[in-house]
């Protein structure tokens, strides 16, 4: 694959200084246009060989273009704070928003690359890290995101050339890093691991371009001209075709019971038995978080639910267990102009708590496959794809140490009318109530589809849902308190 890089490409200087007006000229128009539309971000993965010229040319790139509207990002040595959370977190809160680009050093191929030739990972790992680059650059593009990927090569004979020159240099000699010498050591497992990563991950959505770095001008004005031509083509590409709805539902029900049929929502505590156990399993949570095992991981858990089925109340109950710092609440409404112009998970993204802290979602990223699918906010394709999305989603959180608990609280259509006539009735309450819920009323039928769906592709030995029969509240606030405490003994005990 590198082969064509090692064939000495190079451009003089007279050249270059005429090309480069009319291409900076076009970058900068395509770079306006981007920003004037906001319908994609551009996402810039820099790669390769140390002493390649990877910093110069993006350093030049700036001075192109309009850098107020590039972030370059560099990720090196992790910081406590990123330690604390799974490892795409650190990636996710740096994404560039849409009509904006974002320049990623050290990015995700550069970590499973140093961790192979450095021996920290198996080759087995590396795989396993390169599905999961995969994974993670397809849900950008679906998400509309125009992904760069550039791979700036040297020979081994022009690296050590290169080195020996700026040593013997005093005035350049300090452009030397410990990773240049480290790397001239390990250069031919690097290009070896290199070429196997590029090879797995080179897709039509997110393509590998190979550029050889010897020659300043040649490598600038090619890759400049790499990110003009693709810039174009994207600006000028029409919307992707509205995909038909399926017309069979995802899971097949041939006797019309649906899960939620089989809930016995007549269950029910007194008020005596209730207010027993809820001491009992509130101290038993708070005891439980300030664990010392509880160093290990996190705990997260996503309230879903029918409206008026009871949320906010079994929420309240669980966070008045604790301490106010341990925990935080994240209510998820219509999302802000910030976070539209981000990839759909990055909101939640962003609230993954860090180890020994607590965070509880009142409604969550199932939005897609709840609201969004059931009032047409999005396309029948993206809320297909998010079931797949989400479970690699949970997966990671998983594989971070986190405890994760979802929650679907279902009451009957006369309890949900009866709690709606009463918040109407009572003043404290009317703020609960608006025209939209009783609207969604009418679409009931759907939202039980859906959320038969939603359960039947996301319910996941790693993530699995718990149904709460919610008609009487007490039940469901003690099966609230008591899974999320079995949840964590388990995690304990596993690790």
């Amino acid at each position: 694959m590198f082969e064509s890089a090692e064939l000495g490409h190079a451009i003089d200087k007279e050249t270059f200084d005429a090309a480069v007006p009319a291409l900076r000229e076009a970058l900068l128009e395509a770079q306006f246009e981007l920003k004037q539309l906001q319908r994609f971000p551009v996402i810039v993965l820099i790669n390769g060989v140390e002493g390649a010229g990877k910093g110069e040319t993006v350093k030049l790139l700036n001075e192109w273009m309009d850098p107020r509207l590039i972030q370059v990002s560099t990720f090196d040595q992790q910081t406590d704070e990123e330690l604390a959370r799974p490892p795409a977190w650190r990636y996710w809160r740096q994404l560039p928003p849409k009509g904006q680009i974002g320049v990623f050093f050290g990015n995700w191929y550069s970590q499973m690359l140093q961790g192979r030739v450095h021996g920290y990972i198996k080759t087995a790992q590396l795989d396993q890290a390169i599905d999961g680059a995969l994974s993670l650059e397809q849900m950008l593009c679906n998400e509309g995101a125009l992904i760069f990927k550039f791979w700036f090569h040297l020979s081994k004979k022009r690296m050590k050339a290169r080195l020996k020159e700026l040593h013997e240099d005093p005035l350049r000699s300090w452009r030397i890093s410990p990773l240049d010498w480290q790397q001239s050591k390990t250069y031919d497992k690097f290009v070896r691991y290199g070429e196997r990563v590029l090879r797995r991950t080179s897709r039509d959505f997110a393509p590998w371009y190979v550029i050889e770095g010897a020659d300043e001008y040649y490598r600038s004005l090619t890759m400049g001209r790499i990110l003009l031509d693709g810039l174009q083509a994207a600006l000028k590409a029409k919307a992707p075709p509205v995909s038909p709805p399926h017309s069979a539902p995802l899971t097949a029900s041939f006797d019309q019971i649906s899960l939620l049929d089989s809930l016995d929502l007549s269950q029910q505590l007194d008020k005596l038995v209730y207010r027993e156990q809820l001491d009992i399993e509130q101290a038993r949570l708070a005891t439980l978080l300030r664990d010392k095992r509880m160093r290990r991981h996190s705990l997260v858990a996503v309230f879903e639910g029918n409206d008026a089925a009871g949320k906010g109340g079994a929420i309240r109950r669980v966070a008045a267990a604790l301490d106010p710092r341990q925990y935080r609440i994240v209510s998820i409404a219509a999302p802000t102009e910030e976070e539209r112009a981000q990839p759909y998970l990055w909101r939640f993204w962003r609230h993954v708590p860090a180890r020994g802290k607590f965070t509880l979602f009142d409604r969550s990223w199932y939005g897609r496959v709840l609201v969004e699918r059931v009032e047409g906010f999005c396309q029948p394709a993206d809320w297909l794809r998010a079931y797949g999305e989400i479970n690699d989603f949970e997966e990671q959180l998983s594989d971070a140490g986190v405890v994760l608990v979802k929650f679907w609280l279902a009451i009957d259509q006369e309890t949900q009318f009866e709690r709606f006539k009463e918040r109407e009735n009572t003043p404290f309450k009317r703020f609960k109530i608006t025209e939209e819920d009783w609207r969604n009323r009418d679409k009931w039928d759907a939202y039980r589809e859906a959320v038969g769906d939603m359960v039947d592709r996301t319910s996941t030995t790693i993530a699995p849902w718990t149904l709460v029969e919610a008609n009487d509240k007490r039940f469901a606030r003690i099966k609230v308190l008591r899974t999320i405490n079995d949840a964590l003994e388990a995690a304990f005990e596993r690790r």
